[in-house]
């Protein structure tokens, strides 16, 4: 198991920090944090993950640790920021693991890119379209975040303050247009679709009608947990994706 190794992808005019762990060979992973987040909330399921095959775990342009840009993308083109970002890697096929925002940037990625994986998971998908408004997101997310654990608010609150207001409200306006409803039977990745059991941001329907839009789709629930399901702790969120990577079925959670 390698130490996390800190590189810089720029494309297009843009940088992004990024960091690599992990085995040096098996099946390699690209996980994409949520809006306000950054590759830190992903620490604890990159070294679970981590043992099965390299790990890159992303901060979007103006998030975590990377330089804001003066404008930013709307989601189709944070796919194609991806893509970009994936083919510049020495891997073959990995999977693409993205959680709340970050599941609207790996579908776009997956439908504009398909060639890019052929293997997904969407953890907490966004955004319920029964609730697309700022207010309602917001409320959603304060409600869940009620009953997290002392480390996930600690988490959030220094993510989110390197983020800043100004980006953030930026960024929301982006992620709050986007249909992924509209993206999604488009994804022809093997897709794992994985909900908090008490996510209050995405409720259990929305989730499931998310799996049934996806052709090739499972969904899973993870018990006790809400919608930030891998800070926690990183099990049972990466057996399943393992099990989802290697064709394998795991213990845990709730089929």
């Amino acid at each position: 198991m390698s130490d996390d190794v800190v590189r810089t992808f720029a494309h297009d005019g843009r940088s992004m920090v990024y960091t690599r762990s992990g085995a040096a060979t098996g099946t390699a992973f690209v996980l994409v944090h949520g809006i306000g987040m950054g590759h830190r909330v992903f620490r604890d399921l990159a070294e679970e993950l981590g043992k099965a095959g390299p790990v890159y775990a992303v901060d979007l342009p103006g998030f975590g640790d990377s330089p804001e840009p003066p404008d930013p993308l709307d989601m189709p083109s944070s796919g194609d920021f991806l893509a970009a970002f994936v083919a510049s890697l020495d891997v073959v096929d990995p999977v693409l693991v993205g959680h709340s925002m970050g599941t609207q940037v790996v579908s776009e990625a997956l439908v504009r890119h398909p060639q890019i994986a052929t293997r997904a998971v969407l953890i907490a998908p966004t955004v319920n379209p029964a609730e697309r408004t700022a207010r309602q997101q917001a409320w959603r997310m304060m409600q869940d975040l009620a009953d997290e654990s002392p480390r996930v608010l600690w988490l959030g609150t220094v993510q989110y303050a390197k983020a800043g207001p100004a980006w953030f409200v930026r960024k929301l306006r982006q992620m709050l247009a986007h249909h992924v409803e509209d993206v999604l039977p488009d994804v022809r990745a093997r897709t794992l679709v994985l909900r908090g059991e008490v996510d209050r941001v995405c409720p259990r329907p929305w989730v499931a009608r998310v799996a049934e839009l996806i052709p090739d789709a499972q969904m899973r629930e993870i018990a006790g947990r809400g919608h930030e399901a891998m800070i926690r702790s990183p099990q049972p969120v990466a057996s399943m994706i393992i099990a989802h990577a290697t064709g394998v079925e795991s213990d845990g959670g709730i089929a």
